[in-house]
């Protein structure tokens, strides 16, 4: 079991770095994320973000329509299941479905807005 663990944290770890350049395609740097990375490992980072307060990469991959490629989504993901718990995975969940509702009803108040 902790050889199958050990490559997932590994292939996580590779996974979380690649959010990075996919971000720098769009003209975002998430430096925070990659420094977190490449200190602490790919798990430990996203559990210390997860549990971060504030703004999030995740607000600015939205306005893009790029959820599916956040840290959260990525902690979502079926393959890592067995590196966080299901508490993690719900939070995960809230996140993603917050900042889906959030920018949903501010789009619908600058509509509202404009008649």
């Amino acid at each position: 079991m902790k050889r199958v663990t050990g490559k997932l944290e590994g292939e996580f770890h590779q996974e979380m770095l690649a959010i990075y350049d996919r971000c720098a395609k769009i003209g975002f740097r998430p430096v925070l994320l990659r420094r977190f990375v490449l200190l602490k490992g790919g798990v430990a980072a996203a559990r210390a973000l997860l549990e971060q307060p504030g703004t999030t990469g995740l607000e600015r991959l939205q306005q893009h329509g790029m959820a599916a490629i956040s840290m959260e989504a990525l902690i979502l993901d079926p393959r890592y299941e067995l590196l966080f718990t299901a508490q993690e995975r719900k939070l995960a969940t809230t996140l993603l479905a917050a900042r889906t509702a959030s920018r949903s009803r501010g789009r619908l108040n600058a509509v509202a807005d404009r008649t």
